[in-house]
């Protein structure tokens, strides 16, 4: 949100031609947040079924409610998987964490899509790069006066998702006695180990750090290497077979235990396709963020279960996009410092380390993994697609200034616009913030609700009073935040209880492989998410 952009910053600025990495945070109030609790079995199931009903044939809606019946029958499966996610609840510091086992890429995973620069020369873009992102000191933030959890921005570098068979761990160092001081950079689906510390402990310059990008660069133009990188594009448990065979080799588990280590991942792509005007440059530019454009461009140049920073070198095409984007946390906002092409700084003459390129092993089962890998990976692909839009008729004041709130208000439109283009009402999901809670991060609004079916079919209609149904809608959706932000959420909770069924051996209940529990939770038409205006698009 642009107003949290105005509090909130992070370090990452030149000093002295050096590059500086500072957190310092106030993790004082993280003990005194409390732990999220696991939600009322009942209540939320009831929730579940009130939002099938706006878009479920009526038969479909009757067979889902006896599924539910069964599933919540006294001393059944229900109540079994309840009571082991409240011990979970009781024993970890958030029941939530890493519960997904959906791939990373587009479902879960977030990323920044900064402003254009126009910088033609590959060594400016590069320099540019390395010297463009600033901040300050993290004072605790707060939220309608409550203090919000910091933890995940200590965590944004040196850690890594760690794929596990049913549910994934983090990797965090640098706390441990021996903190990482290397960067892995990937270019042209190749790994490298680059120290960013010289022998005296200091850290490289911006021209030695351009050096050794320009060193990785020339010696990895070879394009037809496997992309190990995109396993990390499949399922979870897909990926966590896959990382069970590689860890096999020990070359192979070096590679990996480099790049996990690493304080970050540093992704050097090339352009994609020529476009024709600034809207589908925007949108190229969206899928390079969001999934690296497919196994025949960047998505194997990844390595989607770290924190990654992409770099477009675009000498051809003269402009350059940085690019964000983390596997766990939801919260990542960069300010610029220098709107200006850095200026040349003499470049020391100590003698560099060649940095280490990583190797793997690939057997034909490993062979086999990717290829499925780039099929997955394709067909995600090629079910997303974007349009970039800036309203410019009016903003949030005007709908304040008619005490509506202007989240709900769009949210409105976007329904309405929906249901004139296609005639019926989708599956919307709205992302809201946890933070108040120990170690939260996010849950899903489900804005879609009676109240806005009747709105938006109300809406072209001249016979029906408009204003008194929006009010309801708006109603509607600010209590469904509320309850989300409460940690009230049911898809969270649902999904918790599948995930508990999964850990616990407890077959499958039926309630989570019908086809509407697949509608609702595990499929959706809309998602929106509110981003700062000085980002091109999150």
């Amino acid at each position: 949100h642009s107003d949290f952009l105005s509090k909130t910053k992070m370090k990452l600025f030149i000093k002295n031609s050096k590059l500086n990495v500072i957190f310092p945070l106030n993790l004082s109030q993280l003990k005194t947040l409390p732990k999220p609790t696991v939600p009322p079995l009942k209540r939320t199931c009831e929730l579940y079924l009130s939002s099938l009903e706006t878009f479920l044939q009526p038969e479909e809606l009757n067979h889902t409610k006896k599924l539910v019946e069964e599933f919540l029958i006294p001393g059944g499966v229900g109540e079994t998987l309840q009571k082991g996610l409240e011990r979970r609840a009781c024993n970890t510091e958030n029941w939530l964490e890493c519960l997904k086992r959906k791939p990373l890429v587009v479902l879960l995973n977030f990323g920044i899509l900064c402003t254009r620069k126009d910088i033609r020369d590959k060594q400016g873009q590069i320099r540019f790069h390395l010297c463009m992102f600033c901040s300050d000191t993290l004072p605790v933030e707060y939220m309608k006066g409550k203090p919000l959890c910091m933890k995940q921005y200590e965590q944004v570098f040196s850690s890594c998702r760690i794929p596990g068979a049913k549910r994934d761990s983090l990797l965090f160092l640098a706390k441990s006695s021996n903190p990482p001081k290397h960067i892995t950079v990937v270019h042209n689906g190749q790994f490298f180990l680059l120290d960013i510390y010289n022998s005296d402990g200091t850290l490289l310059t911006v021209d030695q750090l351009c050096v050794q990008l320009d060193r990785i660069c020339n010696s990895s133009l070879q394009t037809s290497m496997d992309p190990v990188g995109i396993l990390t594009t499949q399922r979870r448990d897909v990926w966590n077979k896959s990382y069970i065979s590689l860890m096999q080799d020990e070359t192979n588990k070096e590679s990996l235990s480099a790049i996990e280590s690493s304080i970050l991942t540093l992704c050097l792509d090339g352009p994609m396709p020529p476009v024709s005007d600034e809207r589908m440059h925007r949108k190229a530019a969206f899928f390079q963020m969001f999934h690296g454009g497919g196994s025949q461009w960047y998505s194997g140049n990844r390595w989607f279960d770290k924190g990654c920073l992409v770099f477009r070198l675009l000498a051809q095409s003269g402009s350059l996009i940085p690019i964000l984007f983390h596997p766990k946390y939801h919260v990542f906002y960069f300010v610029y410092r220098n709107k200006e092409t850095p200026h040349m700084i003499q470049t020391p003459s100590d003698p560099l380390p060649m940095p280490q390129k990583l190797h793997f092993n690939i057997t034909p089962e490993i062979k086999q993994d990717i290829e499925e890998a780039k099929q997955h990976l394709d067909t995600v692909v090629q079910n997303v697609d974007v349009e970039i839009t800036v309203f410019n008729h009016f903003g949030k004041n005007a709908i304040k200034a008619r005490k509506m709130s202007p989240d709900a208000f769009v949210q409105m439109a976007i329904q309405l616009a929906y249901y004139r283009v296609y005639q019926q009402c989708c599956v919307t999901v709205e992302p809201a913030s946890l933070r108040t809670f120990r170690l939260g991060r996010l849950a899903l609004i489900h804005p879609t609700s009676n109240a806005s079916v009747a709105f938006v079919k109300a809406f072209d209609d001249p016979n029906k009073q408009k204003v008194d149904l929006l009010e309801k809608a708006l109603k509607e959706h600010k209590k469904s935040t509320e309850m989300v932000m409460s940690g009230q959420a049911v898809a969270e909770h649902l999904m918790g209880l599948m995930c508990q069924a999964s850990e616990e051996n407890i077959p499958m209940p039926d309630v989570f492989t019908d086809t509407s529990f697949c509608k609702t939770l595990d499929f959706f038409h809309v998602t929106t998410s509110q981003h700062s205006p000085l980002c091109s698009c999150f």
